[in-house]
């Protein structure tokens, strides 16, 4: 039987997904897969200006799990993306995504590991961040490390790697098209500092009414708090 998801979860992904709707970070939009589902969430991550991901448009699905934010989210790319850290079937293999657990194997500490203090946008900078800066020390896709090695180690004149990239980043064009959405390609551009238009965008009272008359005690005053909380951020 699935787990419900908890009061505190919905609060969060609320406040989340209404917060970059509103102050959008550069590098990234969201919206919701279905208007229904506050759990699933479709992002388009764009290319930053120069690099190989330039004009890039990649989609990808994050997936949050009813306990959020006390447990990560997963996000697995949909748009074909050839790199060190994502496995072929799309899914991101970075450290902020792993559970908090203690597993020396892994060469990660408890520290790089997610904790409930992260965010959508911190998770989502990560990954843009990871575009171009790969670990290859502990790689999900094997054949891309040791092609992207061989590129950085000649100084870039080994192109396989480079030339991969950048007919992904072509192939992504039609998607963008396709969703009338114009990429980014300067860093003037890239920055933002407009609201986009409110498709998608979440009622203020979605999903509170189905859920809050249904938490125990800890859970409404933990709901309350946070209402508090936003109401005297406002005031400052």
């Amino acid at each position: 039987m699935a787990q419900s998801p908890s009061g505190s979860a919905v609060k969060a992904l609320q406040l989340e997904y209404k917060k970059i709707q509103a102050e959008p970070v550069e590098g990234f939009r969201v919206k919701l897969v279905n208007d229904d589902n506050l759990f699933e969430w479709e992002v388009a991550i764009f290319g930053p200006p120069g690099t190989l991901y330039e004009g890039g448009y990649f989609k990808a699905h994050m997936k949050f799990p009813p306990d959020y934010p006390y447990s990560p989210p997963s996000v697995r790319f949909i748009s074909k993306m050839w790199h060190p850290n994502v496995y072929e079937n799309g899914e991101v293999c970075i450290s902020i995504l792993h559970p908090p657990v203690d597993d020396p194997q892994s060469g990660e500490l408890p520290s790089e590991r997610w904790n409930p203090t992260q965010t959508v946008r911190t998770i989502l900078l990560s990954v843009i961040s990871l575009l171009n800066e790969p670990n290859t020390f502990s790689p999900a896709n094997v054949d891309a490390s040791v092609m992207f090695r061989k590129w950085k180690e000649s100084k870039e004149k080994e192109k396989e790697y480079e030339n991969i990239i950048r007919k992904q980043v072509q192939a992504t064009k039609e998607d963008a098209a396709k969703d009338q959405v114009r990429v980014p390609t300067t860093l003037q551009e890239y920055c933002v500092s407009s609201i986009p238009p409110h498709d998608n965008q979440v009622d203020a009272d979605f999903y509170d009414d189905d859920y809050v008359d249904d938490l125990d005690d800890d859970e409404q005053e933990m709901y309350h708090e946070e209402d508090e909380e936003d109401s005297g951020n406002e005031e400052s």
